[in-house]
């Protein structure tokens, strides 16, 4: 009980890296999903040679979430293919700190990355699978990470990692188009409101009520600066909120070539049963693009499966800021 009360008082007037855990992942000895995994080297006599994937998976919680969330998720995967990923799950945005805002999580979440890549030589790939909020976040981080080299550490075994953004490696050929020094490859995400949930019915539990959906846009604030990003109320300064900078490369972060230096992209939408991210946003669409529900299908694999839209080409139309053609004044 005195732990508990000691880590509640510590949320508030700390920095940053007085709550930054040490990082953990998921790999399989022996058949059996264990944490701290990835080291490399060789053991004592006798000892099983602990597995070195080269692929890094990063899963990251959406608000008022925990890497706890994951865990399920990440000890099923490790156990499917234990030669070839470790699964991170992030812990340093969770609870009330997932309402700092989508840009300074996404600096914690891109440092909590560098930590990880740093201490494993070994790895090649990187993946990102992300819940709700944390797609926007996982969209943030790989901006900064975009085309970053990192110093990596021989060992993880002593001390704090001294490794931060502003130190990474300068830019050569060599990591040109890669994330964190890696090659990135899947970039996903669940119930994600890539677009918002400023008015459009994007909030389903609010029933698409213009009365209700103009309170939900004035009680944002109790969301905190996580809330001014959702609700796109942070725009200031000639500058469009933050959403719509990071549907392009905006100023210095390339926030669209980072997304498109993944090889592959998947937005997961729910159709029925999610209250809180409405399928337009998720989805990326508008209402007249959503599927038909006599055009879904039930797959044989995949039963929760019901639509699957291939991607399309891409167009290059200029960008258009304008409250008109982005949202609706509330």
């Amino acid at each position: 009980m005195a732990q508990g009360e000691k880590k509640r008082r510590g949320w508030e007037g700390v920095t940053y890296r007085a709550y930054l855990r040490r990082p953990s992942c998921f790999k399989v000895v022996d058949g059996s999903p264990v944490s701290g995994g990835g080291g490399g080297g060789g053991g004592g006599e006798g000892e099983r040679r602990i597995p070195t994937p080269p692929h890094l998976v990063v899963m990251v919680n959406g608000i008022v979430g925990s890497a706890a969330d994951w865990k399920f998720a990440a000890k099923k995967f490790v156990k499917k293919y234990p030669e070839d990923v470790i699964v991170h799950c992030s812990e340093c945005n969770s609870a009330t700190l997932t309402l700092d805002g989508v840009d300074m999580m996404g600096e914690r979440l891109a440092e909590e990355v560098i930590s990880v890549v740093s201490k494993r030589p070994w790895l090649q790939k990187i993946s990102f699978v992300a819940h709700s909020l944390g797609g926007l976040i996982a969209r943030y981080t790989i901006a900064l990470l975009y085309e970053k080299g990192i110093s990596k550490e021989s060992s993880e075994d002593n001390g704090e990692l001294n490794t931060n953004i502003s130190q990474t490696q300068s830019v050569n050929q060599n990591l040109k188009g890669n994330i964190a020094g890696l090659e990135p490859m899947n970039f996903i995400t669940f119930a994600t409101p890539h677009l918002g949930t400023r008015s459009h019915k994007q909030i389903p539990l609010l029933g698409g009520i213009n009365t209700l959906e103009k309170m939900a846009f004035r009680l944002s604030w109790i969301a905190r600066k996580s809330g001014k990003h959702l609700f796109l109320k942070d725009g200031k300064d000639g500058k469009p909120p933050l959403l719509l900078q990071m549907v392009t490369d905006f100023g210095d972060l390339r926030f669209m070539s980072a997304l498109q230096s993944f090889k592959r992209h998947v937005a997961y939408s729910n159709v029925c049963g999610d209250f809180v991210v409405g399928r337009k946003t998720s989805s990326i669409r508008r209402q007249n693009e959503l599927p038909k529900r006599q055009n879904f299908i039930k797959d044989g694999k995949y039963p929760h499966i019901v639509y699957v839209e291939k991607p399309k080409p891409a167009t290059n139309q200029p960008d258009d800021f304008s409250d008109a053609m982005i949202y609706q004044r509330l």
